[in-house]
């Protein structure tokens, strides 16, 4: 089953649109989630890059040079300074604020969870990472 996601920010100036079904959802606790976000995480929807588009406007952009050494770009709306997703080569991943719906997002884990505030409640039901999780490490 292949879901339309569609999301843009706050002014309406840029939208976007994901067919396909998600990787994965997380929350993000690293440092520079939280700088982005303004709070103790970031909701976030990793898809497939290849199956996204921007259909309105032309987003604001940086890069940031990630934990695991890989070069990242934010995106924003240089209007109204909504976040609304990063970009690496393969993978882009949506902030689920900006989502049209974001009722139905549901993370299934919490990254970097060495870097999360002690003000931060995390769901004790999802599994918990301290650093990016690759496929052998542990818990």
């Amino acid at each position: 089953m292949s879901a339309c996601i569609t999301g843009g920010c706050a002014c309406g100036a840029i939208r976007y649109q994901f067919t396909g079904e998600p990787l994965v959802s997380l929350n993000c606790h690293c440092r520079d989630c939280q700088r982005e976000t303004g709070g103790g995480y970031a909701p976030i929807l990793i898809v497939p890059t290849a199956a996204f588009a921007i259909t309105r406007g032309t987003p604001g952009r940086f890069d940031v040079i990630a934990d695991n050494g890989n070069t990242t770009t934010r995106t924003f709306c240089a209007a109204c300074g909504s976040v609304l997703f990063g970009a690496g080569p393969d993978t882009t991943n949506i902030r689920a604020g900006s989502l049209d719906d974001p009722g139905w997002f549901r993370p299934n884990m919490d990254i970097y969870t060495a870097s999360a505030q002690p003000w931060d409640l995390m769901s004790p039901d999802l599994p918990k990472f301290s650093k990016l999780p690759t496929p052998q490490q542990p818990k």
